[in-house]
């Protein structure tokens, strides 16, 4: 008997660590200072009850939304801080008067990051977290706060080409936007599979980025004249971050020359252009 309840316990213990280990333990970061925690129900990737953050400047209704993709690497850091790219535009658009609403389509699911993450280990795609954005979008509307007639999208590499498929014509959320900015994309799949423009679209990205590389943005942006389209010389993935040294790394699980490294780093003088051409977006969008 001692044996059995010994050999049981040893089989729990190994079935914990297997659902651990393939990152569908769910966890629930901290919610940071000055935001409001959210949630509302998903039907992408299986669904999932989604968790997002609000944060709001003190000015008075209606308030312009602006609905914030994450990137690949999680919305929170290991540690379980907001990563910093997120609080430096999210801090930038409060102070213009917006209200932001960070959307976290990881951690409900049980992962942290899937930067690392083979295509067969990715149980979430851009296709399926546009189902989280276009929820987001819906919880929106609703809110009182919120002016529905204002909102726009914005986000980051894997957030990026969410963007794309939360925009293509015919989605239910693309009518419900004033414009989107998509960050260094991934444009490949998008325009393979027929995509149409259904909400005023704008691309940044750098031209020496060797992670979602620009040529496909590029071939999309000409088949599309009205995408805004910019290309920044010289930059790479992530131009756009505070303070991040340029680097190479070695960990990425799906590298275009499948060797497993992307470069990675601030460009300031991209960083400057590109937050004068989203302030500038956002500020005509929501006149």
């Amino acid at each position: 008997m001692r044996f059995a309840r010994s050999r049981w316990a040893l089989s729990l213990v190994c079935f914990v660590c297997l659902v651990t280990l393939r990152g569908q333990a769910p966890t629930a970061p901290a919610t940071p200072e000055g935001y409001e925690a959210i949630s509302f129900e998903s039907t992408g990737a299986g669904g999932a009850t989604v968790r997002a953050y609000l944060k709001r400047p003190q000015r008075s209704a209606p308030i312009p939304l602006v609905v914030l993709l994450h990137g690949c690497g999680g919305l929170f850091t290991r540690s379980g801080k907001m990563q910093t790219r997120d609080i430096d535009w999210a801090d930038r658009l409060v102070a213009a008067g917006y209200a932001v609403l960070h959307v976290d389509s990881f951690n409900p699911r049980g992962f942290r990051e899937i930067c690392t993450k083979t295509a067969r280990e990715r149980s979430i795609v851009p296709r399926e977290r546009a189902k989280d954005a276009a929820a987001a979008i819906e919880w929106a509307l609703k809110q009182s706060p919120i002016d529905p007639a204002r909102i726009a999208l914005v986000g980051w590499s894997n957030g990026g080409s969410t963007v794309l498929w939360t925009v293509q014509d015919g989605e239910p959320a693309a009518g419900k936007l004033k414009t989107a900015i998509a960050f260094y994309p991934g444009c490949r799949v998008p325009s393979e599979r027929g995509w149409k423009m259904g909400t005023p679209l704008t691309i940044l990205i750098g031209a020496d980025d060797d992670w979602t590389p620009p040529e496909t943005c590029r071939l999309l942006a000409s088949r599309f004249p009205a995408i805004g389209y910019v290309e920044y010389p010289g930059a790479v993935h992530g131009f756009d971050s505070p303070n991040s040294p340029l680097r190479t790394r070695t960990d990425v699980g799906q590298s275009p020359r499948g060797d497993g490294t992307a470069r990675v780093g601030t460009d300031p003088k991209a960083r400057a252009a590109a937050i004068d051409v989203v302030m500038a977006t956002l500020a005509a969008a929501f006149k």
